[in-house]
């Protein structure tokens, strides 16, 4: 791990490197993305301006490494789909644990997502494929499972697995984007989960899951 000038960082270093995402990802829990302040992190973290500039070129430069931490993070959601059977209950419970796995992710980096997303939408590249990295961890395992589904005949061979992968994991990034909203529409998080569960077991296999 470098410095900006190229030196390589020692162990308390690096703590201090680290201390400093921490804290710029708590500051981004409650402030807007572009009021966050080198000045403003640097003092919750105990430091000076001189030694964030150590470290990174700028906030956003900061906010990237956070979110490069968290899209690493990310691919183990294709651990959700590795190996797991789509028949009969063992079907139902592996779309149950993709959505819960799913919106966790969500719920425990909603801070940096909203951030990402933001620069995404505004056409930034460097989010747009940090995002795009995040979504690849579930999509295309979404893709090679419906595409072994179809190869056994319990697809119908006229469904575009990249079609329905892509549709179902937008579907989820909005969700899980949208949790906090839908208690304004009176529905409940322990409600929310298996109703999409249910949206997303007949996507890949088109029948309604045997509970």
């Amino acid at each position: 791990m470098r410095t900006v000038d190229g030196r390589v960082a020692g162990r308390r270093g690096q703590a201090t490197r680290q201390k400093l995402l921490d804290c710029l990802g708590e500051m981004l829990s409650s402030s807007p993305y572009r009021d966050v302040k080198v000045i403003d992190v640097a003092r919750r973290a105990g430091t000076s301006p001189a030694t964030f500039y150590q470290y990174f070129p700028d906030v956003e430069g900061a906010v990237l490494e956070i979110a490069e931490q968290m899209a690493a993070e990310g691919a183990g959601l294709a651990e959700l789909l590795e190996g797991r059977s789509w028949a009969g209950k063992a079907g139902w419970q592996t779309a149950q644990e993709l959505v819960d796995g799913f919106l966790e992710f969500w719920r425990r980096n909603d801070a940096i997502l909203r951030v990402v997303d933001l620069g995404a939408a505004e056409g930034d590249k460097r989010f747009y494929k940090i995002r795009m990295k995040i979504l690849n961890a579930v999509n295309s395992p979404l893709v090679d499972v419906v595409t072994e589904l179809q190869s056994k005949g319990r697809v119908d061979k006229d469904v575009n697995p990249a079609a329905i992968a892509g549709a179902l994991v937008t579907m989820l990034a909005a969700v899980a984007s949208h949790q906090k909203g839908f208690t304004s529409w009176g529905v409940k998080q322990a409600e929310l989960k298996p109703n999409l569960a249910v949206l997303v077991h007949l996507g890949i296999t088109g029948k309604k899951p045997s509970k």
